[in-house]
């Protein structure tokens, strides 16, 4: 059976002029600052003109852990969305931003797919409104002014040997991820060794997605700990000045992005973290403004329940004070078979046995979104080979679990085919049985902290940790510093820091590798396992199929 690729879809969309969209929000045309005819950017003075106007509902939808049979969250996401609007309510999309690294690797875009998408595609997955190379640029330059601080005398007396601000950029590149810099003798400064991590891994990212407004970011970016003295005394990004001249660059970007689905329904498309190795969630301004104008918001959170779902709870509901009315988890009879132990090549062949003994997968993500008082409902993402049997394997098992999996095929029909997830995620808003509460309270040890989203989250027996580790946590809280929250950089394909682990380990261990402190962000980073803050390209990378055809067009993106 031939499709169309999402590419060749989203090319055919009848697409609305940006202001008809703001519009349907009630966001006049002289706050919409557009980028073309199909995207703008909402203006800050709107943004604090609805301070006072009360809140939708916020909807999260998470997923299980990810594998190469692909589950397609964002696109179920997006064809939620549709779908509540197609069922008379009043509801926004609020997703991510795409970034360079995974597009041009092999993960793909972060627009949706098939008939739930977010539109206009290729920009969105390309330079878009050119948020993340502000956040690049303002990254940057708060690198090149260290380094220059340091060659004109070094004032703040820098120890060169403690700098903990790298530099980044928006693509995958393992040559960058350990490097010299500085060398070529005295007219270049003093040589140092550093490196760089992705942009969706900065601080600024992380930043830019945790504020409220402008005033917020620069109090923020001035808290970041860019190094220490030789007596580990903090070096803050506002002692070097720099704070100023990086709000300057993200002014732009700090204002939310607005855009439309297929169906001409509005979407927020804003910030980019990753859940592997960030807090995996759109910005706060962007969510917090389509709950002022929609009656239903609905959301997602990178990757598997275990990081995006726990980022959203512990890190960015914790942060904004926002309090999800009920959450999706997105699962596929394909995914389950894979967790069940066959190989992607056989994965359209029928197999109850193997499907009922991957959902255990399932189930872990299920008690666990459901422990932090949030009602749960399954979507299972119908593919084509999908089984009746297999699903109703499926339905059968969530229905043990004391929660509902509904059949959605959102994909290929757009808010024709998720209707049902639609009421059943009206209903459970509705009934008033969400009482969130994050996982554990701000006063607990830092690696308590750690230990407890490690056993109750992962189902792990401990963390393990050198003692200069411990060490840095104490310091930490000695510093102030106690009452963040973990955000956890691990893989994301399994509960455990081995990504070939699949299913519902139990016995395993947590290796934390190394502490950051994000303190303008408000969280500190736990680097466990093997996790990259700097991507690789795989051997093949979607890269090599990415070109412009005889028209002018994109081909390639997915």
């Amino acid at each position: 059976m031939a499709f169309k690729t999402d590419i060749e879809i989203a090319r055919e969309a009848k697409k609305k002029p940006i202001m008809e969209i703001g519009a349907k929000l009630g966001i006049p045309s002289e706050h919409l600052l557009p980028y073309g005819h199909d995207k703008a950017k909402v203006s800050q003075e709107f943004i604090k003109g609805l301070a006072g106007k009360p809140d939708g509902k916020l909807i999260l939808v998470t997923a299980i852990n990810p594998t190469p049979a692909g589950e397609g969250k964002t696109t179920t996401t997006v064809g939620l969305g549709d779908g509540l609007n197609r069922i008379g309510k009043k509801a926004v999309i609020c997703i991510r931003e795409a970034s360079l690294g995974p597009n041009f690797g092999m993960k793909g875009g972060a627009a949706g797919g098939g008939m739930a998408q977010v539109v206009p595609m290729e920009e969105m997955n390309l330079h878009f409104t050119g948020d993340f190379h502000a956040i690049t640029s303002a990254h940057n330059l708060l690198a090149a002014m260290i380094d220059n601080h340091i060659y004109w005398g070094n004032e703040l007396q820098i120890d060169e040997r403690r700098i903990v601000w790298r530099r980044v950029m928006d693509m995958n590149d393992r040559a960058l991820r350990d490097i010299v810099v500085n060398l070529g003798g005295v007219a270049n400064g003093f040589p140092r060794q550093t490196g760089f991590d992705i942009t969706v891994a900065s601080e600024v990212m992380a930043i830019l997605c945790l504020s409220n407004d402008l005033e917020d970011l620069q109090k923020r970016l001035g808290d970041i700990v860019v190094a220490y003295t030789r007596e580990k005394k903090p070096i803050y990004c506002r002692d070097l000045k720099a704070d100023g001249a990086m709000t300057v660059l993200l002014k732009d970007a700090m204002q939310p992005n607005l855009v439309q689905t297929l169906e001409n329904n509005p979407a927020f498309v804003h910030g980019g973290p990753f859940a592997n190795i960030a807090h995996g969630c759109n910005s706060v301004i962007a969510t917090r403004t389509a709950l002022k104008l929609g009656d239903y918001v609905v959301t997602e959170a990178g990757f598997g329940a275990d990081l995006g779902a726990e980022k959203f709870f512990d890190i960015k509901c914790r942060k904004a004070g926002l309090k999800p009315a009920a959450a999706v988890i997105v699962a596929t009879v394909r995914a389950m078979k894979m967790n069940g132990g066959v190989a992607k090549a056989d994965l359209g062949t029928e197999n109850v046995e193997a499907v009922k003994k991957g959902c255990p997968n399932l189930g872990r993500h299920i008690a666990n979104v459901k422990s932090f008082g949030v009602p749960v409902v399954v979507a299972i993402n119908h593919f084509y080979s999908d089984t009746d049997a297999e699903i109703a394997a499926v339905k059968a098992y969530v229905a043990e679990q004391g929660a509902e999996a509904i059949l959605c095929k959102h994909w290929a029909m757009g808010s024709a085919g998720i209707e049902d997830l639609a009421h059943k995620v009206v209903q459970l808003a509705e009934s008033g049985a969400a009482n969130f509460a994050p996982l554990y309270p701000d006063e607990m040890p830092l690696f308590q902290k750690l230990q407890t989203i490690a056993k109750r989250i992962y189902h792990a027996d401990d963390v393990i940790a050198d003692k200069s580790i411990r060490d840095q946590l104490k310091a930490w809280e000695a510093a102030g510093y106690g009452h963040l929250p973990i955000c956890v950089a691990k893989t994301q394909y399994s509960f455990t820091t081995d990504p070939t682990v699949r299913g519902a380990p139990t016995g395993h261990t947590v290796p934390v590798r190394e502490v950051r402190l994000s303190a303008g962000a408000g969280f500190i980073v736990a680097i466990c396992g093997e996790i990259m803050t700097m991507p690789g390209l795989p051997k093949v990378p979607s890269a090599e199929v990415i070109r412009l055809n005889d028209q002018g067009q994109v081909e390639g993106l997915f």
